[in-house]
């Protein structure tokens, strides 16, 4: 999930997140709960203070974190999203849990528009650093809106990642869809958003998605 117009033509976007790829995730959501990953983003979040925290989360989809993090004591949320195809299935979720006057939901490229998007004690994004060129820019943006936390989620920098990767490129350029997924340095991406004055506080490594949350 992403919420990012300068990757890609937003047609493209719109085709490789579309409204199937969102039947897809709030299935598996209701059957299995969060992803691993998703979890370690709560749960970091939740151990540094949710109790009435704002929330923004960029690139969010159908809102499964945003539900976890609202039922755990999170006050408001703002998702920020370019594909218009979450929408149906993110506002099933939040009708089915109860929480559609606490989500506001929006069409957004913050690293583009930042100063028209407010500030929020936690910040979160998950899946979203790959799907976007600049990611210095996309994460110290992110970084300069979290007052407490920032956490978030990239394809762990390993072999296996950078072949399927770089398949489902060549499988995009091939079908003329010019989006494109990227595996950035990971030290790179933790120097964009320390400097605005955020430090690592947590760091979970996995085969296929690492979590990196920040505090100040």
């Amino acid at each position: 999930t992403a919420a990012m117009s300068r990757c890609c033509d937003p047609e493209d976007y719109q085709s490789v997140f579309s409204g199937r790829f969102a039947r897809r995730q709030s299935k598996r959501y209701r059957r299995r709960g969060l992803t691993a990953a998703a979890q370690h983003i709560v749960d970091f979040a939740i151990s540094r203070g949710i109790a009435g925290a704002t929330v923004l989360e960029i690139g969010g989809g159908v809102g499964q974190i945003q539900v976890e993090l609202l039922r755990r004591g999170a006050s408001q949320v703002t998702n920020l999203e370019i594909s218009h195809n979450y929408e149906a299935e993110a506002a099933r979720l939040l009708v089915e849990a109860g929480m559609t006057d606490r989500v506001t939901r929006r069409f957004l490229d913050i690293a583009q528009a930042p100063d028209e998007v407010q500030s929020a004690d936690v910040v979160v994004l998950h899946r979203v650093v790959c799907c976007y060129p600049d990611y210095a820019r996309l994460l110290s943006v992110a970084a300069g809106h979290a007052r407490n936390t920032l956490v978030y989620s990239h394809p762990a920098a390993n072999v296996v990642n950078r072949v399927q990767f770089g398949a489902e490129n060549v499988y995009r350029r091939l079908g003329g869809n010019d989006f494109r997924a990227f595996i950035h340095p990971p030290q790179s991406m933790i120097r964009a958003v320390e400097s605005d004055g955020l430090a690592v506080a947590y760091r979970h490594h996995a085969w296929d998605w690492d979590v990196v949350g920040l505090a100040r």
